[in-house]
């Protein structure tokens, strides 16, 4: 048993959680370089809570940009448990509309520019990726969701893109009809496989806003639009994320999928062959399994 620790990375429209008692911004140093913006800590209901803005207040940074590394070790760093990661998406199914938000458990990562873990030569680790989210993380997301009045689709694949352009109709129909994507987004990979890394709970909500362009009666991705049902995705986030703290609970059990505990048998480097200066910087994301 051990206390929950909830964060939150908002994506593109959430800069905030409304309603924290004693909110405070704080720079977290981290080895892994500087996190995407201060991290705001505060409680809700009980229940301690970090958010962090991943573009930055302002939004001042593009997704192959994202410091995804940093941010990881930052939440590990001030003890939270379970992450839930909100962003904005493009949809490839009909029934998955503007406004409606999708509970992602399968991910296609098709990024390139971007570190995608924190072990490397010196201290070599891996991870199973085969369910990359937790089911217990995206329940709760999923009834918080629906009593927010949402429409929710619990379960589909999210496709991530490089970016920052948006897909040309080619890649669309590809991912949509060849390979059986239902969203499509620009940051979450590598952030979920370094979740796993860190031995954090990771739920994704993605924000549906478009239909990319594959859809016949939608033509191209429209930006003016995208704001429009942005705005109104992000009012609704917030409380979803606000009905958590009630449904995760001030105390938290072992994860039942074994997500707080996926470094167990990872690390195949022996003692006596790591890189001291890799494993100084492992301290906060494997320590548990380094020390």
């Amino acid at each position: 048993m051990s206390k929950t620790k909830i964060g939150v990375i908002g994506g593109s429209g959430i800069y905030e959680i409304d309603g924290l008692q004693n909110p405070k911004w704080q720079q977290v140093e981290s080895p892994w370089g500087t996190a995407s913006d201060e991290l705001l800590t505060g409680e809700l209901d009980g229940v301690e809570m970090v958010f962090l803005p991943r573009h930055g207040r302002g939004h001042v940074h593009a997704p192959s940009d994202v410091p995804y590394r940093a941010n990881i070790d930052a939440l590990k760093r001030l003890g939270v448990t379970d992450v839930i990661s909100v962003s904005a998406c493009g949809s490839f199914r009909d029934a998955m509309a503007p406004g409606h938000f999708v509970i992602v458990d399968q991910f296609i990562d098709r990024t390139r520019q971007r570190a995608s873990s924190f072990f490397s030569s010196g201290c070599v680790g891996h991870v199973s990726l085969a369910h990359p989210t937790c089911p217990r993380l995206s329940a709760a997301c999923a009834e918080a969701a629906r009593a927010e009045g949402i429409t929710v689709h619990e379960g589909g694949t999210y496709l991530a893109m490089e970016g920052p352009q948006f897909s040309t109709l080619a890649e669309s129909r590809m991912y949509r009809e060849s390979w059986g994507a239902d969203v499509i987004g620009m940051t979450n990979m590598p952030e979920a496989k370094l979740a796993r890394e860190a031995e954090l709970c990771y739920a994704s909500v993605a924000m549906i806003t478009d239909y990319d362009s594959w859809h016949p009666d939608h033509g191209e991705v429209d930006v003016t639009d995208i704001i429009k049902t942005l705005m109104g995705n992000s009012a609704q986030a917030k409380g979803m994320v606000a009905r958590l703290p009630q449904l995760l609970g001030e105390t938290r059990d072992a994860c039942p999928h074994g997500c707080d505990r996926a470094l167990e048998c990872a690390i195949l480097t022996a003692p006596d062959a790591r890189d001291p200066v890799l494993v100084g910087k492992l301290d906060a994301v494997a320590g548990r399994v380094l020390r």
